[in-house]
């Protein structure tokens, strides 16, 4: 059997192997991380019909430039993606959202995202990584994951066995409309002025380049803490606003510390997590509140939403 695998000819900005990710694991200092944008994560690996957690290639700003050896495979690439493919010489404009079939020798250059953070490089075919705690999810913080806890590099091959055959199916490119990012009140939001609480919901937000898949610090109107800057260490989640000394909220993201010490003003809802992720360095943020039984509601249409999209696959 002959081998097929691709080669790194160079790895780009923070070039990971991320899938759904860890769970029940908090407890002990582990991180669920995880695709950052998992609509895009699922509609990727949707088109190649590989099962719901297969492993993806996630990359921020620039993705990497790959070379491929061996038998016809297929691919597909999400979000919103400049990229191109050379075969025998002749450049090929890549298109998101529908399969593309790499031959031996085949190259593929993901230039760069567009207005956006993260795109996704899925792949037909089982891709031959380690598991750690059931996820090949790589948080680069923590050296946890698959290759070794750390990005691609360039000259590494990846290896990839049991490639899929199939036909061509693709996806018309998607529009995500962002406007407010809503929210659930915390369980500190009395910590703060009667003034910075009505200001954390009218002010504008700027997310600053102090943002990685651990955490989004943002700049603007200055949050006054009237109890305690800091509390007695607790655990968090993924989205929730902890508000430090200096008043500025920051946000946390996948890779996430398990704890912290910070008072939390508000928690940002799942069903917006995606369209957060996906801002990019000077965006305005403006915080919407919703209560619990809403936001569980926005979920159900954000999962409706993402099967609909999902069933226009052609």
């Amino acid at each position: 059997m002959s081998e097929n695998f691709f080669k790194v000819i160079r790895a780009g900005i923070n070039t990971t192997f991320q899938d759904l990710g860890r769970s029940n694991l908090n407890h002990i200092g582990i991180p669920i991380s995880g695709v950052m944008d998992k609509r895009n994560y699922i509609i990727a690996n949707k088109i190649l019909q590989n099962v719901p957690s297969h492993p993806i290639i996630e990359f921020a700003y620039q993705g990497p430039r790959l070379v491929y050896y061996g038998e016809p495979l297929n691919i597909s690439v999400s979000g919103d993606v400049k990229f191109k493919i050379f075969k025998n010489k002749n450049e090929i404009e890549g298109k998101c959202y529908e399969i593309i079939t790499l031959e031996d020798h085949d190259e593929i250059d993901l230039i760069s995202t567009n207005k956006s953070v993260y795109g996704y490089l899925a792949i037909g075919a089982d891709l031959n990584i380690d598991y750690q705690w059931k996820s090949c999810s790589i948080n680069t913080k923590a050296n946890i994951g698959s290759n070794n806890g750390k990005k691609l590099q360039d000259n590494q091959k990846i290896e990839v066995s049991k490639i899929k055959e199939l036909s061509r199916r693709k996806l018309d490119h998607i529009n995500s409309k962002i406007e407010n990012i809503r929210v659930i009140k915390g369980t500190n939001f009395h910590y703060f002025s009667k003034e910075s609480q009505a200001n954390f919901f009218k002010k504008e937000y700027s997310v600053t380049k102090l943002t990685d898949r651990m955490g989004m610090r943002l700049e603007g109107q200055r949050l006054d803490n009237i109890v305690n800057t800091n509390i007695k260490s607790e655990g968090l989640v993924k989205g929730v606003i902890q508000i430090p000394a200096d008043g500025n909220p920051i946000i946390m993201l996948a890779d996430h510390g398990t704890i912290g010490g910070y008072p939390k003003i508000a928690t940002v809802i799942s069903a917006d997590f995606d369209k957060l992720s996906q801002l990019t360095p000077g965006s305005k943020i403006k915080f919407k509140e919703v209560n619990l039984k809403d936001a569980e509601t926005i979920f159900k249409l954000y999962e409706m939403e993402t099967n609909n999209i999902i069933s226009k696959i052609l």
